[in-house]
C-alpha cells in the first residue's frame, strides 16, 4: 500500500514538473508579447509603430571594435585551365574572389564583398595581374575564395574550379603571400570543360590535367578609420560599360557617335543600349543600410526564394541581371587608382554627358558598386523592377534612386539660381557647341524614387557626400521624392521633354512600365489586369519571349541550375565528399 502511494505520488510530481514547464513557457511568452506591444505602443515608453510594410531603412549599428589592416591582393595568373570552348579548343577564363572574416554580418543575409578579374579571351593561361585593396581586415586573419569561370555570353558560365586562401593572424611585420601558386580543385568544375582537357591529356601527356592561380597577399598598414567593423573596397575603381545591341533593337532606340569633341553625331547612328558598373571608394556612410520593403505579399520570396513562385522570380531575376551586366568581346572597362578628376569625367561619359535627356534608375551596394542603366517609357517589355534587377536581388543595399545629369551655363554660380544650358529649345538634335571637358560645368541631380527599398530621405545629405568624395569637382544636388516632389516631377519632365526635342537617340534599358517606385507601384496591379497584349512584329515578335520572363523558360533556368548550385552551395559548406 505504501508501495503504491510513494508510485502515486512520484506519478503526480512528475505530471506537475511537467505542467510547470509549460506554464513557465506560457508565461515567458506572454511576458515578451506584453513587452513588444508596449514598446510600439504610443506614449508607452516605446516607439511609435512604424506605419507600412516591412523593410525600408534599417537602424542595425556595425559592431565598435578596432581598426584592422588595409590589405593588397593580387591575381597574377592561372595555369593549364581546362577548355570550356570545344570549338576552339580555349577558355575565356575570369576570377571572382570573395573575402570572408571573423567580423560580424549586421545581418546574415548581408552579402560579402567580392571582387572580378578582367576577362581574358582564348586563353587557357590567363594572366590579370589584378589588384584589390581591401580595409579594416581583422588580424584573426581571412579566408580567400576564387571561383574561376569560362565567360559564355549565349548561356550561364561554366565553373573552371576554384581555390581557397587561408590565412589565420596578420599584422603589420607579417611577410605576406608573393606569387605563390594554389592548385586549382577540379571537383566543382565543369565536368564537360575537363572532359574535353582529358581527351588532349590522352593524345598529349606533356598536356597536364591540373591547373593552377598566383596569388600574392600584402599588407599594406593599419587601416586609418575610426572603426573596423566592417570591411570596404579602398581601390581601385573599376568602371564598365555593358553593351546590348539586341535589346537596343528590341526597344527601337539608337545610341549616336561622337566626334572628337564629344558632340553627337546624327548621321552615325545605331541600336543599342546600355548597362555601367563603377566601383567607388570606401567606406560607404555605415547608416545607408536599407532592405528590400515588402509591399506585395509575393516579394519576400523573390528575395528569399522561400517559395516556388519566389524562386522562379528569384532565378528570373539573377539571370536577367547576368545578361544585362554581361561581360562579351565589346564590354569596355577600366580603373582608377582612387577617385580624381578623370573618374569624374569617365562618370560624365558614361552618362554622355548631359546629352539626350535621360534619366538614370541607379543601385548603390554595401561597397559602393554604383549600377546605372537609362529608363525610359519608351522600352515596352516588363523586366519586372529596374532596383531589384541592379542589386542582383540583394536583400540588403546602401541606395537607390533615380538621377540625371544637367549642364550649366555658368559653373561659378549656384546650380539652382540658372537654367540648363542650352536655356534655348533645341528642335533637332543635340547643342551644336563643342561639350566642355570640366566636371564643374555639370550638375548630377539624384534622389531616392525606388519603391523596392524606399531608402530614407534623412539620408541624402550622407549621399551626397560620400558622392563628392567620389567624384571631386561635380557639383550635387539631392531630391526627396516625396518632400520634393513637385520640384523633383517638374525636373524630371523637363528631361523628358528635351529628349523628344533632341531626338530618340537613347539606348533604353527598362521602361517604367516595369517599375516599382514609390510614385508607379500601381503598375504591377495594371499589369497583372492586363491579359491581351498587341501582338509585336519582327525581331520582338521572335525573340521577346525571352525578356518577358515565361514560366516555361525560366523553369528551363532553375532545373539547369540546380546541379551547379548544389554543387557550389556543398563547396562552400565544406560538406562535398
Amino acid at each position: 500500500m505504501a508501495e503504491a502511494e510513494n508510485d502515486s505520488t512520484e506519478a503526480v510530481g512528475h505530471r506537475t514538473h511537467r505542467t510547470d514547464a509549460y506554464a513557465t513557457k506560457f508565461v515567458d511568452k506572454t511576458i515578451a508579447l506584453q513587452e513588444r506591444a508596449k514598446d510600439k505602443t504610443p506614449g508607452a515608453g516605446g516607439d511609435v509603430r512604424k506605419k507600412g510594410p516591412a523593410g525600408g531603412f534599417d537602424k542595425t549599428t556595425v559592431v565598435q571594435v578596432a581598426p584592422g589592416y588595409t590589405v593588397k591582393f593580387t591575381f597574377h595568373r592561372a595555369t593549364n585551365l581546362p577548355m570550356a570552348d570545344i570549338n576552339t579548343f580555349s577558355s575565356d577564363p575570369y576570377l571572382v574572389a570573395s573575402l570572408k572574416t571573423s567580423l560580424p554580418l549586421r545581418h546574415k543575409e548581408d552579402p560579402r564583398i567580392n571582387f572580378r578579374t578582367r576577362t581574358i579571351r582564348r586563353n587557357v593561361k590567363p594572366e590579370w595581374n589584378a589588384e584589390w585593396i581591401v580595409a579594416n581586415v581583422p588580424g584573426s586573419g581571412f579566408q580567400l575564395k576564387c571561383r574561376l569561370y569560362d565567360e559564355d555570353p549565349s548561356n550561364h558560365d561554366d565553373r573552371l574550379g576554384n581555390i581557397h586562401v587561408h590565412v589565420d593572424q596578420l599584422s603589420e611585420s607579417w611577410e605576406g603571400i608573393r606569387n605563390q601558386s594554389y592548385n586549382i580543385k577540379k571537383r566543382m568544375g565543369s565536368k564537360r570543360a575537363y572532359l574535353v582537357r582529358g581527351c588532349v591529356s590522352m593524345f598529349n601527356r606533356s598536356v597536364p590535367m591540373s591547373g593552377d592561380v598566383y596569388i600574392s597577399v600584402e599588407v599594406l598598414g593599419r587601416t586609418e578609420a575610426e572603426s573596423g567593423g566592417r570591411m570596404y573596397t579602398v581601390g581601385p575603381c573599376v568602371w564598365s560599360q555593358h553593351f546590348s545591341r539586341m535589346i537596343g533593337r528590341l526597344a527601337g532606340t539608337k545610341d549616336p557617335t561622337e566626334d572628337a569633341n564629344g558632340n553627337s553625331e546624327k548621321k552615325s547612328e545605331s541600336y543599342n543600349f546600355q548597362a555601367n558598373q563603377m566601383q567607388l571608394a570606401g567606406p560607404v556612410p555605415e547608416q545607408l543600410y536599407h532592405r528590400y520593403v515588402e509591399f506585395r505579399p509575393f516579394v519576400a520570396g523573390m528575395f528569399t526564394s522561400h517559395s516556388f513562385k519566389g524562386r522562379i522570380l528569384n532565378h528570373a531575376l539573377h539571370h536577367q541581371h547576368a545578361r544585362i551586366y554581361n561581360y562579351d568581346r565589346s564590354t569596355i572597362y577600366g580603373s582608377f587608382p582612387s577617385p580624381s578628376k578623370d573618374m569624374t569625367l569617365k562618370f560624365l561619359d558614361l552618362v554622355h554627358y548631359d546629352h539626350g535627356g535621360r534619366i538614370f534608375t541607379y543601385v548603390m551596394s554595401l561597397d559602393g558598386q554604383w549600377r546605372f542603366t537609362e529608363t525610359g517609357k519608351e522600352f515596352g517589355i516588363d523586366l519586372l523592377s529596374k532596383h531589384t534587377m541592379h542589386s542582383d536581388v540583394s536583400i540588403y543595399i546602401a541606395f537607390s534612386g533615380e538621377f540625371f545629369v544637367r549642364r550649366l551655363k555658368n559653373p561659378h554660380k549656384n546650380p539652382e539660381e540658372q537654367q540648363t544650358h542650352p536655356p534655348s529649345e533645341i528642335d533637332d538634335g543635340s547643342p551644336r557647341e563643342q561639350t566642355p571637358r570640366n566636371p564643374a560645368y555639370f550638375q548630377l541631380v539624384i534622389d531616392n524614387d525606388s519603391g523596392t527599398y524606399r531608402p530614407n530621405a534623412e539620408l541624402l545629405p550622407q549621399l551626397k557626400e560620400f558622392l563628392h568624395r567620389n567624384l571631386p569637382g561635380l557639383k550635387i544636388t539631392t531630391l526627396d521624392c516625396n518632400g520634393d516632389k513637385e520640384k523633383m516631377d517638374k525636373m524630371k519632365d523637363e528631361q523628358r521633354s528635351r529628349k523628344k526635342k533632341e531626338g530618340k537617340h537613347a539606348a533604353v534599358v527598362q521602361g517604367d512600365g516595369g517599375s516599382i517606385s514609390s510614385s508607379e507601384e500601381e503598375d504591377l496591379d495594371n499589369a497583372a489586369a492586363q491579359n491581351d497584349e498587341p501582338k509585336k512584329k519582327g525581331l520582338v515578335a521572335k525573340v521577346g519571349h525571352a525578356f518577358a520572363a515565361p514560366e516555361e523558360k525560366v523553369t528551363e533556368w532553375v532545373q539547369g541550375d540546380k546541379a551547379r548550385e548544389k554543387r557550389e552551395t556543398e563547396d562552400d559548406t565544406g560538406t562535398a565528399k
